[in-house]
């Protein structure tokens, strides 16, 4: 073993170590009365150590070749537990400790406001044990470990977004999320044992081997099986209906961990199934992972322009963000099966870049929504505005992360969407089959999430930072404390490090793209000469973030330069802006979200299929009415009815089920002298 795989051992127990200490004692002494404030400072400290600990692991990991493995005595026969620390598992253990360490910056202070304050000792706990949790999820060598670790970060994450479990709408939230993970566990279950029962182990190293000797109709169902239950986690539409019901009503830094980094881990399983559990997988495959990811990527980007509850808005934009990192998983599988490796690693390059990427701006986001929200009292953007005159350093940062999730250049969302589309546009040529058409209509419906995206955020922005305050609160809003603001600090840094830096970075995710298709692609893609990345030959597309970002700048300071030069030898009057004759302006004389959004909702009605309803009420004459009383909406997104049908179909048959709780011991002990006595027929007859 090499020291670098060592170290990144050393550093992954002592991180692991680290986090198991702080849920313990957070979860022991949650009811303790003094010194808690301190004690829940030191749980956030080492949730922020844990972090550091397990970056530097995940880096090391990623860097080295080979892989890091431990394993335990078997307790019982089968139930051995393992960790493996290979080049994906350490990409993800990655963007999971950076995101990790800014949450844990920005909770010193945030912790100390809201229902956080309440019981920092027990949601300090349940942070760490969250963390421990996705660090085991990540670095899992086999099933059964893979599991415990995936059902303990589902506990974890429902008992923190239940934090005001008081609250009806947060029950609901916390309700539903803990539902469709039970659905989507039992599906990951089955379709990991018939790889185990195929392959005759629970390692997850050996199961290609036993998916190999599979027959089409098992690689099929298993596929699928798996495919639906990390698809739950990750928000695919339309198995997302959990997501934006359980998002908004977390404490905004567990909302930046569970749409940054949380719904990753169905990704990560996603990236397991389709490039490491099977060794090729059928067309067929690929056209369902890219018609998952364009349906996600479009429907989500539509209903978050429909939303005016901030949180709620940035919870549809991870649905998009999903979407559009399986139309790089799709395109991946598509140019594997048809005999392009290398173009397949690009695509699946883009996709885990996205992957990063929208750890850091979606979490960034959801930490200056927290910020907005708890200053303004609200997470109704239309009793917000003028945020941006008493919270400049928030509305920075959540202008950096809205121009990265947007894929505006320079910052690091272009970089990875830019990609998706290169690997798209050289997809086209690799086959005659009529599936070629699939890369071009995906290419576009992409290029139409982008541009909706960023009409989104321009709303988002707008109402939220600009203008004047709506409310009394919005108006005596102040900003976040430093803590908080170098949480968010981190992660614009990060954004704008991995847009200008991506020919740094990119060469890094070698490691993955060889371990899982056998082909690298930064050789052909970086020119480091010219700090750009290129679409590998025939292509000849280029683009240079480093050489953008200062052609931007230079256009941006000219005008200023020019302007201040001629300011200066004049005279500025100032004067009252234009108010079309009104006494002055108000909040009542501004752009609402629902103004804004009004255009996107009439043209895609057919979708939408919106509604309103205007009820006037008449004092004296119907031609003078004394108000009037309006209200539009639109249908829930699609799924939802039929969730709603299958909620109703169980309570009906639970309504009959109760016919035989009779309550009488007679009755139950009848019952079980059938059980045993069909038992016994059964038994003979085998």
């Amino acid at each position: 073993m090499s020291s670098n795989l060592a170290s990144a051992g050393a550093a992954y127990a002592t991180g692991l170590a680290v986090y198991a200490g702080g849920a313990l004692t957070g979860l022991l002494a949650h009811g303790m009365r003094k010194g808690g404030r301190r004690l829940a400072d030191v749980l956030t400290a080492a949730a922020l150590a844990g972090a550091v600990a397990e970056a530097l692991a995940g880096t090391a990991g990623l860097f080295s070749a080979g892989e890091w493995k431990w394993r335990a005595a078997a307790l019982l026969p089968g139930l051995a537990f393992s960790v493996r620390l290979d080049a994906l598992a350490s990409f993800f253990l990655l963007a999971l400790s950076a995101l990790a360490a800014a949450v844990a910056l920005f909770t010193f202070g945030y912790s100390r406001h809201g229902v956080y304050a309440e019981k920092p000792l027990l949601w300090g706990g349940f942070l760490n044990l969250l963390l421990a949790a996705l660090t085991l999820i990540f670095t899992a060598g086999n099933i059964v470990l893979f599991l415990i670790a995936w059902e303990t970060g589902v506990a974890a994450s429902y008992f923190l977004i239940s934090a005001s479990h008081g609250d009806e709408e947060t029950r609901h939230g916390g309700l539903l999320f803990i539902l469709m993970s039970r659905a989507g566990a039992g599906m990951i279950t089955l379709g990991l044992l018939l790889l185990a029962v195929s392959a005759g182990t629970l390692e997850f190293e050996e199961l290609r081997s036993g998916a190999a000797q599979m027959p089409p109709a098992l690689v099929g169902s298993a596929f699928v099986l798996l495919f639906l239950g990390f698809g739950v986690k990750a928000g695919v539409i339309p198995l997302h209906v959990w997501l934006p019901a359980a998002h908004p009503v977390a404490p905004s830094n567990i909302s930046a961990l569970m749409s940054g980094i949380v719904i990753k881990t169905g990704i990560y399983g996603i990236a397991r199934l389709c490039f490491d559990f099977f060794g090729d997988l059928p067309a067929w495959a690929g056209l369902a992972v890219l018609a998952a990811g364009v349906v996600s990527g479009l429907l989500g980007v539509l209903y978050a322009l429909m939303e005016h509850d901030l949180k709620r808005l940035l919870a549809f934009h991870s649905i998009e963000n999903i979407g559009i990192i399986l139309m790089g998983f799709g395109a991946a599988v598509l140019l594997r099966s048809y005999g392009y490796p290398a173009l397949a690693a690009l695509a699946l390059a883009a996709g885990l870049f996205h992957t990063l990427n929208h750890a850091l701006f979606k979490g960034l986001l959801f930490l200056g929504a927290g910020a907005a929200t708890h200053a303004a009292g609200t997470r109704n953007m239309e009793d917000m505005g003028g945020l941006i005159r008493r919270m400049p350093h928030t509305a920075l940062y959540f202008l950096i992360g809205a121009a990265a999730i947007s894929g505006l250049p320079p910052l690091n969302g272009f970089v990875s969407e830019w990609l998706t589309y290169q690997a798209l546009l050289a997809g086209f040529g690799t086959t005659t089959d009529i599936t070629r058409v699939a890369f071009p209509v995906t290419g576009a419906l992409l290029a139409l999430t982008a541009a909706l995206a960023a009409a989104c955020f321009v709303k988002a922005f707008g109402i939220t930072f600009l203008a004047l305050p709506r409310t009394a609160q919005a108006e005596r809003a102040r900003e976040c404390g430093p803590s908080m603001r170098a949480g968010m600090a981190v992660l614009a840094a990060g954004c704008v490090a991995l847009g200008f830096g991506a020919h740094v970075f990119f060469p890094a995710l070698d490691a993955v793209t060889l371990q899982l298709l056998g082909a690298g692609i930064s050789g052909q893609t970086v020119n480091g000469a010219h700090a750009a990345l290129q679409a590998p030959p025939p292509r000849s597309g280029a683009v240079s973030p480093l050489a953008l970002g200062l052609l931007l700048a230079a256009f941006g300071l000219a005008p200023l330069a020019v302007w201040r030069l001629r300011r200066a030898k004049e005279k500025v009057a100032r004067g009252p802006v234009w108010d079309c004759g009104l006494p002055a302006l108000t909040a009542e004389n501004q752009y609402t979200a629902t103004a804004f959004s009004k255009s996107f909702r009439m043209i895609f009605s057919a979708i939408f299929r919106p509604r309103r309803e205007i009820q006037p009420k008449y004092d004296v004459s119907p031609y003078f009415p004394k108000e009037i009383h309006f209200e539009s909406g639109v249908r829930p997104a699609p799924g939802t009815g039929f969730y709603e049908t299958l909620k109703d179909a169980v309570l009906r048959w639970s309504m009959k089920s109760r016919q035989i709780q009779a309550g009488s011991l007679h009755a139950y002990l009848a019952y079980i002298f059938v059980t045993l006595i069909l038992l016994l027929l059964f038994g003979v007859r085998s």
